[in-house]
């Protein structure tokens, strides 16, 4: 059985559009799902050695500060966040 690829750590640093994401009527949306998945996927690849993921928990992390600041920037100026 072949193994699923997964994308580079850093084709998923920067999330999708939340806008787009919260038109879903789902209450657990978030752009950075693919890096997450990604993250999860390297643990499960790598029998849990977290150490051989360290660069797509990175990618998660970039992505979660990105999308969170841009929330921030949007309720600021005054734009709605959904």
């Amino acid at each position: 059985m072949a193994k699923e690829e997964i994308a580079a750590p850093q084709d998923n640093v920067k999330p999708l559009n939340y806008r787009e994401q919260f038109q879903v009527g789902s209450m657990l949306i978030s752009p950075c799902e693919a890096a997450s998945k990604a993250s999860l996927s390297c643990l499960s690849r790598n029998d849990y050695d977290r150490d051989a993921c360290q660069a797509y928990f990175q990618a998660y992390r970039d992505c979660k500060a990105a999308w969170l600041q841009q929330r921030r920037d949007d309720r600021k100026a005054g734009r709605p966040s959904s």
